[in-house]
């Protein structure tokens, strides 16, 4: 497979489409607005596309690294989306991050339009996908996912093969659930030790050298003796979308969700006080504000 469509150039799918097109592959990139500019890919040979069902008439893959199950759903099935166009035997591999539930239904759209899906939710960041190093938790027949190994070493250092589909979209959840999970408590027991009077290398630290310490805590350590947000580039609202995916999931399972309840309404809180350009690690400072914060007894802002 050397045509490849993409659709979703943002911070994750540049790095992707930048690796793409150092192998050699023939890129097709839908334009749209919420891309990051395009102008170094095209350089190096991509191709704009004004229309989805033309970048999948011309592609053997199509690439989504897309927001949720909302977005992947238009993109694949609506009006002259990547379905009207698909070509027999092309593959549509999702590196977005949805509820599996929506990817079962996609699987099925694009199978009966004669196309193959895999579900490739990644893990890393935007440093590792422009480095071609991210993860890929990936859910499919295993000999599809075998034969597009080439291509998807391109852009991902580590390929795991976690199920049959939708297990990769259920993986990524659990992923984030836990990893945002351990962020959200560490930035609530940060707050406090700033009220208490902690001081911020003391905190990290000791917890370092403790029970704390961890990858979660690294990627906040910048925030919390710096106000560096760089080290988690993730924002709050994707966050808060990923844990209510997550929380949806667990329902479907009819599956214990009380901690995952207090993270999500923690994140839901902080985003409404925040805005939608705020990043993970701010949430450390929205919490020590004190005002709306789930659980607080603060009457307003300390």
């Amino acid at each position: 497979m050397k045509k490849i469509g993409m659709v979703g150039i943002g911070l994750m799918g540049h790095g992707i489409a930048t690796n793409l097109a150092r192998h050699g592959h023939a890129l097709a990139l839908f334009e749209h607005p919420g891309n990051q500019p395009l102008d170094a890919l095209k350089a190096a040979g991509a191709e704009g596309c004004t229309s989805l069902k033309d970048l999948a008439a011309r592609s053997e893959a199509v690439i989504l690294v897309l927001t949720g199950s909302p977005q992947v759903e238009a993109v694949l099935t609506g009006p002259d989306g990547i379905l009207s166009g698909l070509r027999p035997g092309s593959v549509v591999i999702d590196c977005s991050t949805s509820i599996p539930s929506s990817t079962l239904r996609m699987a099925a759209a694009v199978e009966a339009a004669g196309g193959r899906f895999l579900d490739a939710p990644m893990t890393r960041t935007p440093k590792e996908a422009a480095e071609g190093r991210l993860n890929l938790l990936v859910g499919g027949d295993a000999g599809l996912l075998q034969a597009c190994r080439p291509l998807l070493a391109c852009f991902a250092e580590n390929v795991a093969h976690v199920g049959p589909t939708g297990a990769g979209h259920g993986m990524k959840l659990l992923h984030n659930y836990v990893s945002l999970g351990m962020v959200a408590l560490l930035s609530e027991a940060a707050a406090c030790a700033q009220a208490c009077g902690v001081a911020p290398q003391a905190f990290v630290d000791v917890l370092a050298q403790g029970g704390g310490g961890g990858i979660a805590l690294e990627r906040l350590k910048p925030y919390l003796l710096a106000a560096d947000p760089s080290g988690l580039r993730f924002s709050i609202a994707n966050a808060r979308k990923d844990l209510d995916y997550y929380h949806t999931m667990a329902g479907d399972a009819a599956l214990p969700r009380q901690i995952a309840a207090a993270v999500l309404a923690t994140l839901e809180s902080a985003l409404q006080r925040s805005g939608p350009q705020a990043l993970v690690p701010e949430l450390v400072s929205i919490l020590r504000q004190g005002a709306g914060a789930p659980g607080s007894d603060a009457a307003g802002p300390a």
